[in-house]
């Protein structure tokens, strides 16, 4: 499979990329400036801006899925401004080059926490999670809500459980759907390298095609 790779130097994007090479993937990784990546067998690296569709669309087309890890930045002025642009960018430029499979990575903020209620719109939320992660996490809710309304591509959007960390690949995980995952009477976590593999899984094996799912590590 030849798989084209948004945000892969960022924190997600890195392990993201490290997966798909180990199962001897060809990826394609879109980057403004392609030198931030060390050349590796099965990587190639191509000059693009995620707020140009018509530049993803060139970088992306002849793939067989597209991945987007794409966050500009959780330190980024107009924060929110610009993760909704740069979302919907990337599903112009997908969707422009004939290109059907695209996998987003989102954010645990648009989870249910119950009926009606999501994580985001918790008082926790507000009073646990620093200040500029919230414009990010809004918008992530609403780049789900812009996706679901899409009938051309074949999206699936994945969204971590509450607490994403480094740790080891142990290769397994568990999955659920619109609610957040728990672990006991806490939310649950993963490591960003079995979320890396929970992405791979779903792009060699599609079970969520135009619909949210979300991991969490094993019980």
């Amino acid at each position: 499979m030849k798989i084209a790779l948004i945000g892969a130097t960022g924190f997600v994007g890195q392990a993201v990329l490290a997966e798909l090479l180990q199962r001897d993937l060809q990826v394609t990784a879109l980057l403004r400036d392609p030198a931030k990546l060390a050349p590796r067998p099965g990587l190639s690296s191509v000059a693009a801006d995620a707020f140009d569709a018509e530049a993803v669309a060139a970088a992306v087309r002849g793939h067989d899925a597209v991945v987007s890890a794409f966050n500009p930045g959780w330190n980024e002025s107009g924060l929110y401004d610009k993760f909704m642009r740069g979302s919907a960018a990337i599903e112009r430029g997908v969707e422009a080059s004939g290109v059907k499979r695209l996998l987003v990575v989102g954010g645990a903020g648009s989870l249910f926490v119950a009926p009606g209620m999501q994580l985001v719109d918790t008082p926790e939320f507000a009073s646990h999670v620093p200040a500029n992660i919230v414009p990010g996490a809004l918008a992530a809710r609403d780049a789900l809500t812009a996706l679901r309304g899409n009938l051309a591509l074949d999206w699936t959007f994945l969204s971590p459980p509450a607490f994403l960390a480094a740790g080891e690949r142990t290769g397994a995980y568990r999955v659920g759907g619109e609610e957040l995952l728990m672990a006991g009477d806490k939310p649950a976590g993963i490591s960003v390298a079995d979320l890396a593999v929970a992405i791979a899984d779903e792009i060699e094996r599609p079970r969520h095609v135009r619909a949210r799912f979300t991991v969490a590590t094993q019980d």
